[in-house]
């Protein structure tokens, strides 16, 4: 990685994970200043599930740790980082991260490529954003086979994508396996790779964002659990409690 990129964007130290302590209007300028140097690499969005899974499985907290940018998705990662001395740094959703790119990218010319999701829900996700950015230059959108892939179905995505030549790769399969795909195949094209997750379908229509005052008091789990409690209790249970006991465990052994 160019090490002047590296020095744009700090990083803060959660639970062994090193999450970029930055703010979406600092990305937004990395991108369009170093975007010839930031080609085969990629970005993830970070929360708190994400951020306990790394600490507890080493492997994925490296792909975490290796990347352009590991985004604060969560709010109590923004937290965290600014109580670490990190004032400037705010929660970049996958969603807000992916309208504020696609809305630049118009002027700038960015070309993008989409790949994740059901067949339905990606292409309700393209006409949404042909919708919204009538001018955006989207030069593939294809779902998910819901498996790995094969050796040979990688080279022929591969190929596609580096046919198609697109500035962004946008990735859709949910954590931790839209890292790994991601650190895996971002190295053998020319564009720069982001796992968004959940941002498809939000975007899509498919699924209804919180509303803002929930997002602004770290309420934003609460409101998906209530849409999703079957998928979501155990995980929200789980790695909410993981989360704080390993913070206060960190403390007291500092």
């Amino acid at each position: 990685m160019d090490s002047g990129v590296c020095m744009m964007i700090d990083r803060v130290d959660i639970l062994g994970t090193r999450i970029s302590a930055t703010n979406l209007d600092e990305c937004l300028e990395m991108l369009q200043s170093k975007k010839a140097e930031i080609r085969g690499q990629y970005i993830c969005a970070a929360n708190v599930h994400t951020t306990v899974y790394a600490k507890e499985h080493p492997a994925y907290q490296k792909i975490q740790n290796n990347s352009l940018m590991t985004l604060p998705d969560g709010k109590p990662l923004s937290i965290v980082g600014r109580k670490k001395g990190f004032p400037h740094m705010e929660r970049i959703t996958g969603p807000d991260f992916m309208e504020a790119v696609l809305s630049v990218s118009e002027k700038n010319q960015w070309s993008h490529y989409f790949y994740g999701n059901t067949s339905e829900n990606i292409q309700l996700l393209c006409a949404n954003i042909k919708t919204k950015y009538p001018n955006l230059k989207i030069v593939g959108c294809e779902p998910s086979v819901y498996r790995p892939l094969t050796e040979e179905e990688e080279k022929a995505l591969i190929h596609r994508i580096n046919a198609a030549a697109p500035d962004f790769v946008w990735v859709g399969l949910g954590a931790p396996i839209q890292e790994q795909f991601c650190a895996k195949l971002a190295c053998e094209t020319k564009s720069l790779w982001i796992g968004v997750g959940g941002a498809f379908n939000i975007i899509a229509g498919v699924i209804p964002r919180a509303p803002e005052w929930m997002q602004r008091c770290c309420l934003e789990w609460l409101y998906r659990l209530l849409k999703e409690p079957r998928r979501l209790f155990k995980r929200y249970l789980i790695s909410n409690s993981k989360f704080v006991w390993y913070l206060v465990n960190e403390k007291r052994s500092q």
